[in-house]
């Protein structure tokens, strides 16, 4: 039989969940690299997460700026653009 002790949480005790530990988190964390790295592409999607979605570059067409169309975008800004698109689908 189980006692009102036993289910007490102390004050001061370690008896947090294991996936607070930083050692838990770290381990997620290259897990999430890894995968990340074996995917298509997969150093642009890493840095994605590091340096954030790239930065559109902009146009000026009749006094109004906007962003450049996917069509227009360049080779590398077109890989990147969708490197974005891939790094949110796996984050989230």
């Amino acid at each position: 039989m189980t006692t009102l002790a036993d289910k007490a949480i102390l004050s001061g005790a370690n008896n947090h969940p294991p996936m607070l530990e930083k050692d838990m988190y770290d381990s997620w964390k290259s897990i999430i690299e890894q995968y990340m790295m074996n995917r298509k592409n997969g150093q642009m999607i890493l840095e994605s997460v590091e340096n954030g979605p790239l930065i559109w570059p902009t146009i000026e067409e009749n006094g109004v700026t906007r962003p450049r169309k996917y069509s227009k975008l360049t080779p590398i800004e077109a890989i990147q653009a969708d490197c974005d698109v891939k790094t949110t689908n796996i984050i989230l």
